[in-house]
């Protein structure tokens, strides 16, 4: 029984509602009234009368699971379907109908499907892609909805736009996803045969030559083995016979095609032809055949004349049955052992060893781990050494040496390497300059000084004497570059003289130049770098070895070494002077330190004050180097500079100061050029181009010579030594290197 419809018998519906907006139902496209919401739902959400509606998405069954939106969990999770539909063939007798395969695939991201047709090789039909992407709608009367993946199932037709699909089958993953929506598959059916393709396929089948009966695969062997070679040494011994000879060969068997090529190794003055090769590469046959076989007799297949006469339209057939085939046996890589004797054409020839690679390819696939060597060889006569005949004295020793080595003489090779090194590369000169004197009783010899030069790039000496006023001895070149041999040794020997080196020059050496004693008292700035720069090279130098050396040779406790310091340091600075440190090294050294040790020691802990050099000095130094080296492309220069300022500040960064310059290789040194380049920058690191160039233009803006005051002046080869630098030491810095840090 139902309640009339009077006020106070109904229940208002719109209690607990919070939505009351409407659909867009009407619409006025062209001016005229249409439409538009059928589908749509009335105020708020709620169907209207009589309305049904449709699902968006596939109905999955109920649980619990993520509430992350569909296109997030089934992201790149598609169905796959095989199925095949008929298409109809009209007009042509050998067809009615085909049968085209296809699969299915359903993207549960968005319920959308896609139909591809796999390409067969000369079908002549557009295949491919079939029906793209979307959601497909059901067939009528029910188009106004859209495929689910609840209408998926095996062995069931399946209608896309009027063309019937039959799905036969999917893949496991198709099947477990549906197994776990509840749905039961049916069991999978199969696709039936296509007549058309069949027929093709047999007329392919039936165009496929009958030969070779007999396949024989050698691409893989040689794609897997090709460049790989064993080697074996083996001898052939035929002294038996009349002028027979024992000959060693070289055998070489190729795991690409199962060939051998065996080659001779001629030892010296054996008076046989430089015929390298014995057998020509090729399969060699275990047994000899007992008589040689006509061209043609051997082949890969036989042919068969059974149908029409011989010559110009007959026809052959292959012998499947092998008449006459000739069986022969090669020998293979298993068949190659050491100690084996095989037959080469009637030759014994005993293989005795194996290189490295061939030990390791048995050992992989024969597991042979024996690889003992057969002794063939007898004992090696004692080599009788060659006689170097003694130096006659004509022309130098080492192209006397060199007439001896070969029939036709040969001038001694120049070490290229190191001239290319150590060879003058701008202002790295690569020479080493000392001062030295004579050591003669006579007071007048005594007092000349002379520059020693040894140039690095041949181990070559030159002398100059400095010239002095009122002396009465002329100066000059003293001594012509050259190799200089040391003294004491016999002068017509086989063997080559002993030459003084760079190791033999140090300050404080006594050295003898042809009868004259020459003691080397100084060196210049650049050999004392070069010399602690390459200590490795120079044990003179090196500081580490003579802390070591002073360590060991000593007999003074560090506390006695310290006082000895200490009593000239009145200030208790720390520091002394060079000339006191000087005398108390040289004591406590008891005379196992050098000169030079010592200089190394001051020059290591010495106190140098940092000075400023004068702008002056370093442009007339760069003018003189670009003066020298004919450079006057200052004009580029400044519109190099120009075109990296478009504003034309006349100011640019150092650092692009820099690249331009070095831009057109300018010969001069890095730490003059960045000297140079801090002169003229300003505190905010602008540099002024314009006044740089100014500076450099040696032929419009000469700078007149300075004095310098700093150690930063290029000397000539002629000139006398500065005064050293080294002026303070700091002695506590020695004494905790020697005896570690003291209390």
């Amino acid at each position: 029984m139902t309640l009339p419809l009077l006020p106070g018998n109904t229940f208002n519906r719109n209690l607990g509602k919070e939505k009351f907006h409407k659909s867009h139902h009407f619409d006025f496209p062209n001016d005229v009234p249409v439409m538009v919401g059928e589908e749509k739902p009335g105020i708020g959400g709620e169907p209207l009368l009589g309305q049904k509606l449709k699902p968006k998405f596939s109905v999955f069954p109920k649980g619990q699971g993520s509430d992350a939106p569909s296109w997030v969990v089934f992201d790149k999770q598609v169905l796959c379907f095989k199925a095949y539909f008929q298409e109809s063939v009209q007009e042509r007798r050998e067809e009615q109908y085909r049968i085209r395969k296809c699969k299915i695939y359903f993207y549960l991201e968005d319920d959308t499907m896609q139909v591809i047709e796999p390409e067969v090789k000369n079908s002549g039909i557009n295949q491919g892609t079939i029906i793209h992407r979307h959601r497909i709608p059901l067939p009528p009367p029910n188009d106004d909805q859209f495929y689910t993946v609840d209408h998926f199932n095996l062995c069931q037709e399946i209608v896309f736009y009027s063309k019937t699909f039959m799905i036969v089958d999917c893949d496991q993953f198709t099947k477990n996803f549906l197994w776990k929506m509840g749905v039961k598959l049916n069991p999978p059916g199969c696709i039936p045969e296509d007549p058309y393709t069949s027929k093709r396929e047999k007329m392919e089948k039936n165009m496929q030559p009958l030969r070779p009966y007999e396949k024989i695969d050698t691409l893989k062997q040689f794609l897997d083995h090709d460049t790989h070679v064993l080697r074996f040494y083996c001898y052939w011994d035929d002294r038996e016979t009349q002028y027979g000879d024992f000959r060693e060969f070289i055998l070489h068997y190729y795991l690409a095609d199962d060939t051998i090529e065996i080659r001779e190794v001629l030892p010296p003055n054996s008076g046989r032809d430089a015929v390298g090769i014995f057998l020509v590469r090729g399969k060699l046959p275990k047994n000899i055949p007992d008589r040689l076989y006509h061209p043609g007799e051997i082949t890969d297949r036989t042919l068969l004349n059974t149908f029409g006469p011989v010559g110009p339209g007959s026809r052959y057939i292959l012998d499947s049955l092998k008449t006459g085939h000739v069986q022969q046996e090669f020998y293979k890589d298993c068949d190659l052992m050491i100690g084996t004797v095989i037959n080469v054409w009637g030759r014994k020839m005993v293989l005795c060893d194996c290189d490295e690679f061939t030990k390791e390819y048995y050992r992989n696939k024969y597991g042979v781990e024996d690889f003992t060597p057969v002794k063939y060889k007898s004992e090696p006569t004692t080599k009788v050494e060659r006689e170097i005949p003694p130096y006659n004295g004509f022309g130098s020793e080492e192209d006397s040496y060199n007439s001896t080595l070969s029939l036709e003489p040969k001038p001694p090779r120049r070490n290229i390497i190191k001239f290319m090194e150590k060879d003058r590369q701008g202002l790295e000169s690569n020479v080493l300059r000392f001062s030295a004197r004579l050591i003669m009783n006579n007071e007048i010899d005594n007092e000349r000084k002379f520059i020693l030069s040894y140039f690095l790039t041949d181990d070559t000496i030159s002398i100059f004497e400095l010239p002095k006023i009122n002396s009465g001895i002329t100066g000059g070149k003293f001594l012509e570059r050259g190799r200089i041999k040391k003294p004491g040794q016999e002068l017509y020997k086989s063997e080559l003289s002993d030459y003084f080196t760079q190791q033999d020059l140090f300050v404080g050496a006594n050295l003898c130049f042809y009868g004259n004693h020459f003691c080397l008292v100084d060196a210049d700035e650049y050999t004392f770098c070069y010399m602690e720069k390459n200590a490795d090279e120079y044990q003179k130098a090196n500081i580490c070895t003579i802390l070591t050396k002073l360590k060991t040779t000593s007999n003074v406790h560090s506390l006695e070494i310290k006082r000895m310091l200490a009593a000239h340091d009145h200030n208790r600075t720390g520091i002394i002077n060079y000339d006191e440190f000087r005398n108390i090294i040289i004591s406590i050294g008891e005379g196992h330190l050098t000169e030079h040790e010592v200089i190394t020691m001051g020059r290591y802990y010495s106190i140098r004050e940092e000075r400023e050099t004068d702008i002056c000095l370093i442009l007339h130094l760069v003018q003189e180097v670009l003066r020298k080296k004919g450079f006057e492309d200052f004009l580029k220069i400044s519109e190099a500079f120009k075109y990296e300022d478009p504003q034309r500040t006349g100011f640019l960064p150092a650092r692009e100061t820099r690249n331009v310059l070095k831009g057109f290789q300018l010969p001069i040194p890095n730490d003059i050029l960045e000297e140079m380049i801090s002169k003229f920058q300003s505190a905010d690191g602008q540099v002024a181009y314009r006044n740089l160039v100014l500076g450099l233009n040696w032929r419009e803006n000469p700078v007149p010579p300075v004095d310098a005051k700093v150690p930063i002046k290029l000397y000539t080869r002629n000139s006398e030594f500065p005064i050293k630098q080294v002026k303070s030491i700091n002695y506590m810095a020695l004494i905790e290197d020697l005896f570690g840090k003291q209390e």
